[in-house]
């Protein structure tokens, strides 16, 4: 049975998918965002080696607090990059009536074989995502995270193609994806999507700084403020338009 590389868990999660969650970070990313808070986690070959049914145990223990609407999200780092290891424990997490949830960025997504296969089985164990737009402009895109965003949009229309439920997530970030123009193409590329429930505007902030600091790293947006109450809110009320339409 596969083992995963874990970074961390948190018992209590609040804001990463409906109900109280009990959070599983694995380890290893291959995006280095600019605004990272865990840049901790890049390394895949840290982590603890822990086995799903492990993991589940543990989390089971708080399953009182979860209510009707709570379960496990997998986060990361980039959770697809151990998608056997996701296959395992999402189907033990099935067979013991725990809803599931992935935070991902979807930079891993291809339509090549074997991944394809895989994350089809993958999103037949999964109630949810919440998926990254980091930004929508290829070249911004790839100056922000070094990974071009092509394969990301291709997995955003595929999950909308099979109808897998999707939250967005899109960080708003002064100077580089708080504008408007961008925040429009956004919104316009999630128009096209069918399957999107949620948008999450996240306001920019700088509380990993002292991490990449701990590890030796340039931190290029060390003097960028977070962005005004104002900003924010234009920013919801530009994408908030679609929702507005297409949300169910």
């Amino acid at each position: 049975m596969p083992q995963g590389r874990v970074h961390s868990c948190e018992s209590f999660g609040s804001a990463d998918g409906p109900g109280v969650r009990y959070l599983i970070f694995l380890q290893g990313c291959a995006m280095r965002c600019a605004y990272c808070h865990n840049p901790d986690t890049w390394d895949t070959n840290a982590g603890e080696l822990r086995g799903a049914d492990e993991l589940l145990d543990e989390a089971e223990r708080y399953r009182s607090y979860w209510g009707e609407d709570g379960g496990i999200t997998v986060s990361g780092g980039e959770p697809l990059l151990q998608i056997d290891f996701l296959v395992e424990l999402f189907q033990k997490a099935r067979e013991r009536g725990i809803n599931t949830c992935i935070d991902t960025a979807l930079a891993p997504f291809t339509h090549d074989q074997p991944f394809l296969g895989e994350f089809e089985e993958l999103m037949g164990l999964t109630d949810l995502l919440l998926c990254d737009i980091k930004h929508i402009d290829p070249t911004e895109h790839r100056h922000l995270t070094g990974h071009d965003n092509a394969n990301i949009l291709n997995g955003l229309r595929y999950l909308s193609k099979i109808g897998k439920p999707v939250w967005i997530r899109h960080v708003l970030v002064p100077g580089i994806t708080d504008n408007d123009d961008y925040l429009r193409r956004t919104a316009a590329f999630i128009h096209t999507l069918s399957n999107v429930e949620r948008i999450d505007v996240l306001p920019y902030h700088s509380l990993g700084v002292f991490k990449w600091d701990e590890l030796g790293l340039t931190y290029t947006l060390r003097d960028v403020k977070p962005p005004t109450a104002e900003r924010v809110n234009n920013a919801r009320e530009i994408l908030d338009q679609r929702v507005e339409t297409v949300a169910p």
